[in-house]
């Protein structure tokens, strides 16, 4: 018997019994964690390219056999040079699981057979899958099942578990693998200098390849997209694009959430006016509360639910991969690498998400660079405020040709901040993190058709809806305390007086007093500081009533110029970490003077940059 512990069932209302344990592991990017779902009937994350699954997760086969599946990091050897592959060893060598799936990709078996021999050394209760063997057979490339099964002396089973081919073969050998009685597990050898020879050597005897048209034009297309000129082109050209249909697309509903919101908020004005209850618990549960919170949803709901969408669908066809190979040799320069590109895409939908993605990094020295930078990557939460400003100073007016100017103008932006990203890589590894760089394996998948269900599942469930519901979390108690400050304090209110303190800092900085007050208030959520800015400005004390028609009436009135314009550009784009990131930093780093130092570069950046433009701007004579 395998090990045996009680834990709350996902198929029924009942405690299961564990009877067996099963590991589920292989080389990253092999279908491991759409295997995992098919057996068990959860919904572990998949996506076309490498890293996804950087922990281990859990769940019982469907068929209530009382068996468990471990789903273990993707792997390229247990030679343990990252952590994901320290959890996989350690786990095969702990001796705990009564078998162990190994997932491999058809199209590429005599890569993937490495780890299938090392993990025969430890164990031979062990069975093989050869998952996506329909991409296998798209490009020529067949597998003998049986073939393999006799040269490996374990079973072998064809499976395409994206369409749950080969599922139900799968499954019941996993039942007879576990009941099976097996010899004790072999302890650990040195790893055979002839270990790749004969992977070489299997791979010839089982696979037979018909290469055909298409896989020579996917061939072309990669050295395309893999150029070194043009795949930044075509980089850059789908980032503004990207950018173009999520702030074109977003303005709309923007404005229908908005006066959505302000219909709702008078119906529960007078709902509560209606009890008799006090006009100023009604003033902090309207004007602070929920004006705060629709705010906050309305101008970040409608760019996510555009941007989030087509960042995984460039993540399901196999372009993040690519971006992050175009980018490697920019990173290698600055003491990192290449997979940091991948953790920055994160960051432009939120920084927590991109710290944790971190993990995929194998050196715990360029992954530490990576958290530490992550700031530096607009978040989907600067957007609004960055999109805002782009429209009144620079892109006035409608039309393709202004969606244009401003699609192109907020592509330079974002090439701002990853110039940021590298200098601020650069200076960490000569620095504080300086040590020798790792060597790492950055595989680029194949091209995939995108799988539209779970692209929607993943894009506005997962990502868009978990990131609204942290901005609701801290909008709601932000919301009062922004209320409170306004709204005490006598003739002059708490935050008029701060303001007041700021207003010679905010000068130099080419800003004013209100500007930094927004921005600090605003290290909740980062949606917060535009609205901050005009509920201060107005001398308002609430959200509400602030369309997109009267923010440039608001912003020249109180002195804006195009100085000032790019300044709050500039400290939009380079500002303190909000307070969810500097918490995700804080875990990953089991560290405050990390978090600290994370919270200090970008800020201090920003700082710095907008001091010398305001000084060269005065110097120049152009206020």
């Amino acid at each position: 018997m395998g090990l045996t512990r009680h834990i709350e069932g996902r198929h029924s209302n009942s405690i299961t019994d564990v009877k067996f344990t099963v590991a589920l592991m292989g080389n990253p990017n092999v279908g491991k964690s759409t295997v995992f779902n098919a057996l068990t009937g959860l919904s572990r994350h998949t996506g076309n390219w490498t890293g996804k699954t950087v922990d281990s997760a859990a769940g019982f086969m469907k068929d209530d056999s009382g068996i468990e599946i471990y789903d273990l990091p993707g792997c390229y050897s247990l030679d343990a040079t990252s952590p994901e592959e320290e959890i996989a060893r350690d786990f095969i060598m702990s001796g705990k699981a009564d078998c162990t799936v190994i997932v491999c990709d058809a199209s590429c078996l005599e890569r993937n057979l490495n780890i299938v021999l090392q993990t025969l050394d430890i164990t031979k209760k062990a069975i093989i899958c050869v998952n996506l063997v329909d991409e296998a057979q798209k490009h020529g490339i067949t597998v003998d099942g049986n073939a393999l099964s006799k040269l490996l002396g374990v079973p072998v089973f064809l499976t395409n578990a994206s369409k749950k081919e080969g599922l139900s073969e799968l499954s019941k050998g996993i039942r007879e693998s576990v009941s099976a009685k097996h010899d004790s597990p072999e302890r650990p050898q040195c790893p055979p200098a002839s270990r790749w020879k004969d992977a070489e050597s299997i791979s010839k005897l089982v696979v037979s390849t018909d290469t055909d048209a298409q896989g020579a034009r996917q061939l072309k297309l990669d050295r395309l997209l893999t150029g070194r000129i043009t795949g930044k082109l075509i980089m850059l050209l789908m980032l503004s694009l990207v950018f173009f249909i999520t702030m074109v697309g977003a303005n709309y509903p923007s404005e229908l959430l908005s006066r959505l919101f302000d219909f709702l908020l008078e119906s529960i004005r007078s709902g509560l006016n209606g009890l008799c209850v006090s006009e100023r618990f009604v003033s902090a549960i309207c004007d602070g509360m929920l004006s705060t919170l629709m705010t906050v949803v309305s101008v970040m709901l409608p760019p996510m639910a555009i941007f989030f969408p087509l960042f995984t669908f460039m993540e399901d066809i196999g372009l993040l991969p690519r971006i992050a190979f175009n980018l490697d040799r920019s990173f290698s320069k600055c003491g990192s690498c290449g997979k940091q590109a991948l953790t920055c895409c994160m960051g432009f939908g939120c920084n927590a998400a991109g710290v944790i993605g971190c993990r995929i990094i194998e050196s715990p020295k360029e992954r530490l660079i990576a958290i530490l930078t992550n700031s530096f990557i607009p978040c989907n939460g600067r957007f609004p405020t960055l999109t805002a400003l782009i429209t009144v100073f620079f892109a006035a007016g409608a039309g393709v040709l202004s969606g244009i100017t401003h699609a192109l103008i907020l592509t330079g932006l974002i090439l701002l901040s990853l110039c940021a990203v590298f200098a601020a890589s650069k200076l960490l590894s000569c620095t504080v993190l300086r040590g020798q760089r790792s060597s790492f394996i950055l595989e680029l998948p194949p091209f995939r058709k995108p799988r539209i269900g779970q692209l929607i599942i993943r894009s506005v469930l997962d990502r868009t809806l978990f990131v609204l519901a942290r901005a609701v979390i801290v909008a709601i108690p932000a919301g009062l305390v922004i209320w409170l400050l306004k709204n005490c304090g006598g003739e002059v209110s708490w935050l008029d007086s701060l303001v007041g303190m700021l207003n010679p800092i905010g000068r130099v900085m080419g800003m004013d007093g209100v500007i930094l007050m927004a921005f600090i208030l605003g290290i909740p959520a980062n949606e917060l500081v535009m609205p901050l800015m005009l509920m201060i400005y107005s001398g308002a004390g609430t959200f509400s009533g602030f369309g997109a028609e009267s923010l440039p009436l608001i912003l020249s009135a109180n002195g804006w110029g195009l100085n000032t314009a790019i300044c709050v550009l500039l400290l939009m784009l380079f500002h303190s970490p909000c307070a969810t990131t500097l918490l995700t930093i804080k875990k990953e780093t089991h560290s405050f003077g990390w978090t600290f130092l994370a919270f200090l570069l970008p800020s201090l950046t920003g700082v710095a940059l907008c001091l010398v433009f305001n000084v060269l701007w005065q110097a120049f004579g152009l206020s």
